[in-house]
């Protein structure tokens, strides 16, 4: 049972996290137009307190303890049943981290060339809303920091991106916004449903969960209210077409905090809402799912492969390795879910990285036209040893982090969806064909025009290139920290899985999750 326990300290570290970047956002406000170096400094002061707080989190999670750690819960709205409930365990923790560090990389890497006060606030205010996401323990409360990170990125795409920006902007915003439309009123009618059983309104996560017991009917209904809203998210296939527009056209920053976090939201709300509260609609379901993952993981590669747009092509590598994040998730064994929540973090990281590079880029060349680069190691080789090994991360080359999530999930995959593994693992072959045909065409041959001239790796982009590398390098040889905070809180949720679906309970430590093949009404046997 996943119980709201663990360590609690006096200071309220999970509201600091939110509050933070909040204050700081309004802080940026406040400083004068014609001071346009203190609303840098504010925003830098601010986003290295959260990375600070966060650390410093993660130092002191009990690493044994599968609960919800750091609790606050405080009584909202009483007479809604809403409440100030926020937690960490192991599944959200290095979500948090990653928040936390990746925003004042952005802040201090990136440029925005114009606005930069409006568009610090922003990216202020887009960190509470991820950070909120992933701290809720209430349903209304996460839906209202799920909806929140929506308007920060909706400008920061229409104000600071490409071209075809407002496009790409509101393309974004509908998408997900319909998609949240289902979500609200499948929570809504999760809390009412469940006041018979807990004899009063709750819009708590954890009560409802332990204490709910809906018809498999009505439990199958919700769980399609909230897995739409998070299959946007994701994006899984075919939801997933306004995510390379939005990539495209949002502005550096916008595309390596989408890809590294904002994306999780849809992934993460899986696992903590989907599974967690609907586990019979889950498993019942399962199938779907992962039909959807693999058509995901294969067509974001070859879509990728045929991309002329640099930018474009790392957009679509997006959608395919979520859709291995999604096939680990309904696997349902603890290392297909383990690696899934690993892999949210190394697709965030490698990715994130990625995107960065694709911007150094496009500052130096104006373009992003693979055809019209080419040659950029012989003038650049510092840059281009820093894209590779990038690169080959996010191909899930062994010593690397990706390598150690896909080698989970697939895993952990082949035990209860077996035939959906061996097609998804056509698509890490596919990742080494269309990466590896980008980096020869970008930064292989003989530079020609202005590309003889393209400027070597500078300081301030290598000291936020490093602790990207860092953690590649580090998960990749040395994975267990963070398996070893991970596990136990996945291991809680599949038991909870397994007592309240088809899903035979697993030993703990066997890291095997099976199904009990008599089981009707549509159920995978074991594949």
């Amino acid at each position: 049972m996943i119980a709201a326990g663990g360590a609690a300290g006096a200071f309220p570290i999970l509201s600091a996290l939110i509050f933070t970047p909040i204050i700081g956002a309004v802080g940026i406000l406040l400083t004068q137009k014609t001071r346009p170096e203190y609303a840098k400094l504010v925003a830098l002061l601010t986003s290295v307190s959260t990375a600070a707080m966060s650390i410093w989190l993660l130092a002191s999670f009990e690493t044994s303890d599968g609960g919800f750690q750091f609790v606050s819960q405080h009584t909202w709205i009483e007479q809604w049943g809403i409440g100030w409930h926020l937690g960490v365990d192991g599944i959200s923790l290095f979500l948090v981290v990653l928040t936390g560090v990746l925003f004042p990389l952005v802040i201090v890497g990136i440029d925005p060339h114009h606005d930069e006060k409006p568009y610090l606030a922003w990216m202020l205010m887009l960190q509470a809303g991820v950070m909120g996401s992933f701290l809720s323990l209430d349903l209304f409360l996460f839906f209202l920091f799920f909806e929140i990170v929506l308007v920060p990125m909706y400008f920061l795409i229409g104000g600071w991106g490409y071209e075809n920006r407002e496009y790409a902007a509101t393309k974004f915003y509908l998408y997900t916004f319909l998609g949240s439309a289902f979500m609200m009123v499948g929570l809504i009618a999760t809390a009412m449903l469940a006041r018979d059983d807990l004899g009063k309104i709750t819009f708590d996560l954890v009560e409802i969960a332990e204490g709910a017991d809906f018809a498999t009917s009505t439990g199958r209904w919700l769980f399609f209210g909230f897995a739409i809203a998070f299959a946007v998210k994701v994006p899984i296939f075919p939801l997933h077409t306004w995510l390379p527009d939005a990539h495209t056209q949002a502005p550096t920053a916008g595309s390596v905090v989408l890809a590294g976090v904002m994306l999780k939201l849809g992934t993460y709300g899986f696992l903590r809402f989907g599974l967690y509260l609907f586990p019979e609609a889950a498993v019942w379901s399962r199938s779907l799912w992962l039909t959807l993952a693999v058509i995901g993981i294969i067509y974001g590669a070859i879509a990728a492969t045929m991309q002329k747009d640099l930018k474009r092509l790392v957009a679509y590598s997006s959608v395919a390795h979520l859709g291995f994040i999604v096939l680990g998730t309904f696997a349902f064994t603890s290392q297909a879910i383990t690696g899934s929540v690993l892999q949210m973090i190394n697709h965030g990281v490698s990715t994130g990285a990625l995107f960065l590079f694709v911007g150094w880029i496009y500052e130096r060349r104006k373009t992003r036209q693979i055809s019209e680069l080419g040659g950029i190691q012989s003038v650049a080789p510092i840059f281009a040893a820093g894209f590779m090994v990038v690169m080959l991360s996010s191909i899930g080359v062994p010593g690397l982090n990706g390598f150690i999530g896909e080698y989970l999930i697939l895993l952990g995959s082949f035990q209860t969806a077996r035939w959906w593994a061996v097609v998804a693992t056509a698509g890490v072959i596919l990742a080494a064909l269309y990466l590896l045909w980008a980096y020869q065409r970008v930064f292989h041959g003989e530079p020609e025009g202005d590309n003889k001239t393209f400027p070597e790796l500078r300081a301030k982009e290598a000291m936020v290139l490093l602790p990207f590398i860092f953690a590649i390098v580090f998960v990749g040889v040395y994975p267990k920290p963070l398996l070893d905070r991970i596990e136990p809180s996945v291991e809680v949720l599949i038991t909870h899985v397994a007592e309240h679906s088809s899903l035979d309970e697993p030993e703990i430590g066997t890291q095997r999750g099976t199904f009990e093949p008599t089981h009707g009404e549509g159920e995978e046997g074991d594949e």
